[in-house]
Parts: structure tokens; C-alpha cells; sequence
């Protein structure tokens, strides 16, 4: 009787083996909160649009002549013949009423609102995240006071505030716009620091760190503030849209931005008396406003909802 012979399972060959080593030593993506984020953010048409429209406005203030060949001042390409004449294939916006080409005029005055919006949201973002997370990780006597000096800046209405300061500094321009508004919003940003900072400053991680040895400035800037600014990035996005339409608002009123500069929100003051007879004068301005101050928002929204776990 012949002796019955059994296979173990067959040794994997090496191109095999070496397929499953390198299978096994590679490493696995690591999880985190901002690569998450960012890969919601892919996914968000919200988002898409938004940054599209973003990109487009900063491309448009950043270099006007690409979208535009006529000059936007009065005494320019400006001629009273063409005076509050509508919109044509020629001239898609039609004329104001010292007969400047309204599109022209919008394009250029994309440039002060962006500065005034970028600079603002950068001013009081930097100041009120840096004075917020002082007072969040020290407590006790420095954290009272500057929640107190703080309160004090809240309590001003950013529109009355700035009405009342650009009234008595006289001359405005994008600069100074900016300067005002940002004396005025940082303590928005300092609350939200502050408090995203309480909420990290005792978890384990950050215990980890101080019994490993670590001192206070790099558990502040390389623990604290990266799992901290979320929420400041959040309000910071959508601010920039608000700081926008804000600068438009004092423009309006007479104490923003002033002739020859362009703002649009010059050019919604100088129409609204003639919005019966020529309304296209004032729609074009107060329709590209909205639309940016919507970009911002919308921009915003995706931010907050691809930081928050919560509405994962």
C-alpha cells in the first residue's frame, strides 16, 4: 500500500512575499481634523462655488486691466453725452450719470472693498486670536483684564462705532476704513479664542506634554493653538464678507471711502436719486456687492461645517 503524501499549503513565492512585506510596512493614512476637513471641503459644491467666486473677485481687484480697458474716473473715458444711457452690447452695465461706463467703475471698485475686507479680517484676527489665547492659557488676573478691557470694545455697535470715529477723523480711504474697523471687531475674535482655549487647555494631550517636560510657549504654540483656531478660522471667513458690506455701508452714508477713489458703495450713494429714471445705475453696484458679500458667507458656511465634528 502506497504511503498517501499530504501538501501543506504552498510557500508564497517572492514576488508574493515581497508584495505582502511592503503591503504591511506601509503606513496608514493618519486621521486628523484639518486632512478630514479639507477632504469634505473637495466634496462641497458650497465650497466650490464660493472659492470660485473668491478667486475671481481677487483676481479682478488685483489686476483690473485684464477685465477692463477704460479709465473709471470722471474726466476719463467719462463723457456727459453718455449720460445715464443703458446697458448696451457695447457697454453691458450702461452709464452713470457724469456718463462713466458703470462696468468699468465696478471693476475697479472691487480693489478698496478686497483691501478693506483682507486687512480688516487680518487685523482683528491676529490680535484677537493672539490677546485670546493669553488670556485663555494664563487665567486668573490677566485673564480679568482683558475680558475686561474687552467688554468695553464690545459693547460698541461696529456701524455706530465707525460712523462716529470716520465722522471726526474726516478724509477716509481704504486704509483708514480698515484701521477702524478692525479697533472695532477684535474683541469678536478674542471671546471665541478665549474660549476654544479653556476647552483644550486640560486635555490629556496637553497634560502629556507638561509631564513630558514641555514649556508653556511650546504647549501655547505647537498644542494649544493648532487644536484652538478652528473656530476662529470659521468667524474669521465669514467676517471678511461682513467687513465688506460694512465698508460699502460708510460709503454710503458719506464717511468711507471718498471721491476720486471708487467704492461700490459710492457708487450705490451717488444712483439711489436717479434708481426711478435709471436703475441699472444703482442694481450692477448693489448686485456684484451682494454677490461678494455672498461668496464670503458661503465660503464660511463650508469652513464651519467641515471643522465642526458635530455636524459631520
Amino acid at each position: 500500500m502506497s504511503d498517501t503524501i499530504t501538501k501543506g499549503p504552498e510557500a508564497p513565492s517572492g514576488d508574493n512575499s515581497e508584495k505582502g512585506a511592503a503591503k504591511a510596512q506601509k503606513p496608514e493614512r493618519v486621521a486628523s481634523l484639518w486632512s478630514d476637513a479639507l477632504g469634505d471641503l473637495r466634496r462641497n459644491p458650497v465650497f466650490i462655488i464660493g472659492a470660485v467666486l473668491v478667486f475671481c473677485l481677487l483676481v479682478i481687484s488685483a489686476v483690473p486691466q485684464l477685465f477692463t480697458d477704460g479709465s473709471p474716473f470722471e474726466g476719463g473715458a467719462c463723457d456727459l453725452a453718455n449720460s445715464l444711457q443703458r446697458p448696451s452690447a457695447d457697454h453691458w452695465f450702461g452709464f452713470d450719470v457724469q456718463g462713466c461706463d458703470i462696468y468699468t467703475r465696478t471693476v475697479w471698485g472691487a480693489r478698496n472693498s478686497v483691501i478693506v475686507g483682507v486687512l480688516t479680517t487680518f487685523t482683528v484676527t491676529v490680535v484677537g486670536s493672539l490677546l485670546g489665547l493669553l488670556a485663555g492659557w494664563k487665567g486668573g488676573i490677566v485673564d480679568s483684564i482683558l475680558s475686561r478691557f474687552t467688554e468695553i470694545f464690545f459693547s460698541i455697535p461696529l456701524l455706530l462705532g465707525g460712523m462716529l470715529i470716520m465722522s471726526m477723523w474726516g478724509s477716509g480711504n481704504a486704509i483708514s476704513v480698515s484701521v477702524v474697523m478692525a479697533v472695532l471687531g477684535w474683541p469678536q475674535i478674542f471671546r471665541i479664542m478665549r474660549a476654544s482655549v479653556l476647552a483644550n487647555k486640560n486635555n490629556d494631550y496637553v497634560m502629556a506634554a507638561r509631564a513630558l517636560g514641555a514649556g508653556s510657549g511650546r504647549i501655547t504654540f505647537r498644542h494649544i493653538l493648532p487644536n484652538a483656531i478652528a473656530p476662529v478660522i470659521v468667524v474669521a471667513a465669514i467676517s471678511l464678507g461682513v467687513y465688506i458690506g460694512a465698508e460699502a455701508a460708510l460709503s454710503y452714508l458719506g464717511i468711507g471711502v471718498q471721491p476720486p477713489q471708487i467704492s461700490w458703495g459710492l457708487m450705490i450713494s451717488d444712483a439711489q436719486p436717479r434708481f426711478l429714471n435709471a436703475p441699472h445705475v444703482l442694481l450692477f453696484p448693489a448686485a456684484v456687492l451682494s454677490i461678494t458679500v455672498l461668496a464670503f458667507i458661503m465660503l464660511g458656511d463650508a469652513v464651519r461645517d467641515a471643522l465642526d465634528p458635530k455636524l459631520r
